[in-house]
């Protein structure tokens, strides 16, 4: 099987950009990757940030009609911060709305201030995901269904609005590069989305432990292994790389003012200059086009299924994210096709 292609849309961005500008700009870049041969689309998930979010499902939803036959998922929804309850009825409705073609991306979350304004502990957010998701599970079948945990309790409820794929949405996990996020995606999820700055070696030897432990809980052979990367195509690699560190480190300066998702060095380091441009060198594709055919080719060499692409971040102007998107329609999606 060839290795298919995401397009994580930026539905975060700086406060002097109009959000209503921005959904515009969204609409355009789903259109244009559908055109593109790209096979689905992701958005972000924050609360109480320092830049303007539109929310995830609902962004989705908006942009439906103009995804053709792509994927809609999250990349991340932060399910912990959420009733169960309210997540399986919004996702089952995304899920009808798009005809069947809604990807259920969780993330624990990270950031404290988000958890301390819900009235929730950072401490419980493990516990509360693991029972997330079985509530998700039971509601998704369709069926009469009970559960009683340490934090959510349902007795014999049945959905309102049953989704159309059988069993709901896929579940795809979101963790960092590491052995307890690999054990979590392993047990819970239908894929695991690896963040984007884990480079081609720390990824070939997490995977074979992900892989592991899928076939220890006999759940065998993932059908999706899926990896995130930052991409800025230009024929002169220098200028795309000037490019994606300057936008992709304004988006990480506004990040960093908040706890790091990762506590892994691989992801603190990220918020000095010299530490981005390491990772942009070892894992992001700030390049010429041929370049990044090599780059995704050991990606699809080391058992990846998908690559979900971020071409735009902070203030980076449309026309130069469709001027990636461009060239790696024309110049690297043939190599996968």
């Amino acid at each position: 099987m060839s290795l298919t292609f995401g397009l994580a849309l930026q539905n975060d961005f700086p406060p002097p950009i109009s959000p209503s500008a921005r959904m515009g700009e969204l609409r355009e870049q789903v259109r244009a990757a559908r055109d593109a041969g790209i096979s689905s689309v992701w958005t972000l998930n924050h609360f109480l940030g320092n830049m303007q979010t539109l929310q995830p499902v609902t962004t989705l939803a908006a942009l439906a009609e103009h995804a053709g036959d792509m994927r809609l998922g999250t990349n991340m929804f932060i399910l912990p911060l959420r009733h169960p309850v309210g997540v399986a009825e919004e996702f089952a409705t995304l899920d009808q709305i798009t005809g069947g073609r809604a990807i259920a991306g969780f993330g624990l979350g990270y950031r404290s201030n988000e958890y301390e304004a819900f009235g929730l502990s950072m401490d419980d957010r493990v516990a509360r995901y693991e029972e997330s998701v079985a509530v998700l599970r039971g509601l998704w079948s369709n069926e009469p269904f009970t559960f009683e945990g340490d934090h959510f309790t349902i007795r014999d409820q049945r959905i309102g609005i049953p989704p159309v794929q059988p069993g709901g949405p896929p579940i795809w996990v979101g963790a960092g590069v590491h052995k307890a996020g690999a054990r979590r995606a392993a047990r819970l999820g239908d894929a695991w989305i690896v963040p984007p700055h884990a480079e081609p070696e720390k990824l070939r030897a997490i995977l074979a432990y992900y892989r592991e432990q899928r076939l220890a809980l006999g759940r065998g052979e993932a059908q999706e292994i899926v990896v995130r990367r930052e991409l800025v195509l230009d024929d002169d690699a220098d200028r795309a790389r000037a490019t994606g560190l300057r936008a992709r480190g304004e988006n990480t300066r506004m990040y960093a003012q908040f706890e790091a998702p990762d506590q892994t060095d691989s992801y603190r380091h990220l918020t000095g200059a010299a530490g981005l441009a390491d990772t942009a060198d070892k894992s992001y594709l700030f390049t010429d086009p041929p370049t990044a055919v090599a780059a995704l080719k050991e990606l699809e060499a080391i058992g990846i299924t998908q690559v979900i692409l971020r071409m735009q971040w902070y203030d980076l102007p449309l026309d130069r994210m469709l001027e990636t998107l461009e060239l790696f329609r024309t110049r690297v999606l043939p190599a996968f096709q």
